[in-house]
């Protein structure tokens, strides 16, 4: 049950990741242009990894 639990908050967590990424998506390419760079992929790739790693244990 725990492991369902984690997965499935993973799971969430990583969609609503996604879904914010998309809203924020006009402010990351103005950024861009004025020559901020924006380390959103090391935190989602972090987050993928774990959705991933869950995903095998089971």
């Amino acid at each position: 049950m725990e492991t369902y639990l984690y997965r499935a908050g993973l799971s969430v967590l990583y969609h609503v990741t996604l879904l914010v990424g998309i809203m924020l998506l006009p402010v990351a390419l103005l950024a861009r242009q004025i020559g901020v760079p924006l380390p959103y992929h090391r935190f989602l790739g972090s987050l993928k990894n774990a959705y991933d790693r869950a995903a095998t244990e089971a």
